[in-house]
């Protein structure tokens, strides 16, 4: 894969499955919301397609856009942060090897909007949003570490989300 560095398709499955590992946990949010739409659990199995071992196709490309509209139509943040987390799980297995910032949000994004969610459903109290990165730190393997410090350290935001993805960010920096 050409780029500023190289990443090969096994650290893609490492990526895939920490983001499909996030996208599970969140994803019954969005389906309790939305029971009768199915895009972000397609979205959700062709990450996991991949991460099996399956060659990256279309599917994933397609279904993450699907799971990425679904989030534009959902009824609750919670819910659109849910459904993005399932596009971002299939969208990880093309994550680009290029010294970009932004692309560290294919790899955080997932568990900042985890935590946004546990936080959200514990009436704002951001201990539930610490608590959710706990857990996305210690499920994160050395391999996924080593391929987050190839990339520029997340971005800098003003909003919530933003804020959780460069606090997971650095975390996930300090243990390498």
């Amino acid at each position: 894969m050409a780029g500023d560095f190289e990443l090969t398709t096994d650290e893609l499955r490492v990526v895939a499955r920490y983001v499909a590992e996030t996208a599970a946990e969140v994803l019954p949010v969005f389906e309790t919301a939305c029971p009768g739409d199915p895009r972000p659990r397609l979205a959700l199995d062709a990450a996991w397609e991949f991460v099996g071992g399956a060659r990256r196709t279309k599917l994933q490309r397609v279904t993450s856009l699907d799971a990425h509209r679904a989030a534009k139509a959902a009824p609750s943040e919670a819910a659109r942060l849910a459904a993005r987390s399932a596009g971002d799980a299939a969208s990880a297995a093309y994550l680009h090897p290029l010294a970009d910032a932004t692309q560290v949000g294919h790899i955080l994004r997932a568990a900042a909007s985890a935590a946004r969610i546990a936080e959200l459903e514990a009436s704002g109290d951001p201990s539930s949003a610490l608590r959710s990165l706990d857990r996305a730190v210690g499920r994160a393997t050395p391999v996924l570490v080593d391929v987050l410090g190839r990339y520029p350290s997340a971005p800098a935001g003003r909003s919530r989300d933003a804020e959780l993805m460069g606090l997971i960010d650095r975390r996930l920096r300090s243990v390498r």
